[in-house]
């Protein structure tokens, strides 16, 4: 581990010990706001510090165990040599999980999702498949108890899924679904497809942090508010009042619309949290201006070959291209079996970020 990470690491030991004298005062305890942020701060650091303590304690057994070697006595040579094996081992192991912990966190990874369904490339089975990619992530959030709320809803006539605006609460809930984002293809034989012939379909998934009131403000003069009758599937009218809200945001042109409640007023107010979320998401896209083109990409236009993920049904087979992870459990999954694959993205995405951050400190 090069002088630059110890050096780290000895201002983190610093840090640690001022957090330790600062949640003990009084007036800190007394606000529990601020004693929540310092004592979750306080945690963090906490797992840094075991981990240092842990490798120094190996670092001072391994010097110990050289010295060993220098013995006369070919038995305790041979004793020594086994135990610096060890050692070197947990050494790699220490600072690897030390340079985990030092990776930055994403600051949305605790935050809701703004979940966005729509069907791509592909007509009526792009849009059947769309429900089916929904309801995947319905089930594995009730898998999780996180709550889902349906925010926004379009039918085709026989069922299938045009778009869906869903918010999911739980805790960790963004860390979970953040690479979900993209296009996901299918392939397989339509129910009306006489000839037997495979289709290729996509539906593009968008997952998208829930901003906070603070950091998001929308000025009433930038909204164009319309009001519509709200309608379920196939058409069928669900009432006749005017409570299905559509916001238009004329300094960007985002719109939004949401027909889920018979209330107007809770109807802008769900479609106001999902506007926010796609405003905070454009705000991170410019204050990430180096990585603005891979967050742009992550949905794409919908085309077929934009794709992150293939569910392949002739062979039972779900691919992920970005990480060559593959299952042959296609039911399994999109009854909401994908933790092993969202674990699968976790770990790469974080290999690639320590990697990332191991060639910025041997610069």
């Amino acid at each position: 581990m090069n002088t630059t990470v110890i050096s780290r690491l000895e201002d983190i030991k610093v840090k640690f010990a001022e957090l330790n004298e600062e949640i003990a005062k009084p007036e800190v305890i007394q606000d529990a706001i601020l004693y929540r942020r310092l004592t979750k701060h306080h945690a963090d650091l906490r797992q840094v510090i075991e981990a240092y303590q842990s490798l120094q304690e190996v670092d001072r057994e391994i010097a110990g165990a050289k010295d060993l070697l220098n013995e006369s006595d070919p038995e305790m040579q041979a004793m020594a040599e086994k135990e610096l094996a060890t050692l070197e081992e947990q050494k790699e192991g220490l600072e690897g999980q030390l340079m985990k912990l030092l990776l930055p966190k994403d600051p949305n990874d605790e935050r809701n999702v703004v979940l966005e369904v729509r069907a791509g490339t592909g007509g009526e089975e792009a849009a059947l498949f769309a429900a089916e990619i929904f309801r995947m992530y319905q089930r594995f959030a009730e898998g999780k108890r996180w709550t889902i709320e349906i925010l926004d809803e379009s039918f085709t006539g026989t069922g299938g899924l045009k778009e869906v605006n869903a918010l999911i609460e739980g805790a960790g809930a963004y860390s979970q679904l953040k690479y979900e984002s993209g296009v996901h293809r299918v392939q397989r034989v339509p129910e009306t497809e006489a000839s037997g012939r495979i289709h290729t379909s996509a539906v593009t998934v968008a997952v998208l942090p829930e901003a906070e009131d603070v950091e998001i403000q929308i000025e009433e003069s930038d909204l164009r508010v319309d009001t519509f009758c709200a309608s379920g599937p196939g058409g069928q009218g669900v009432n006749t009042t005017y409570s299905a809200i559509r916001l238009i945001h004329e300094p960007t042109g985002l719109v939004v619309q949401c027909q889920d409640e018979r209330s107007w007023h809770k109807n802008k107010a769900k479609a106001l949290r999902v506007l926010k979320a796609r405003l905070y998401d454009l705000k991170l896209q410019e204050q990430h201006e180096a990585i603005a083109e891979e967050r742009r990409g992550m949905v794409g236009s919908g085309d077929r070959s934009e794709k992150i993920r293939t569910y392949n049904f002739p062979q039972n087979r779900v691919t992920d291209h970005r990480i060559n992870f593959t299952s042959h459990q296609i039911d399994s999954i999109l009854s909401g079996s994908i933790q092993a694959l969202v674990d699968e993205l976790a770990a790469h995405h974080e290999t690639e970020r320590l990697k990332q951050e191991l060639s910025a400190e041997a610069i």
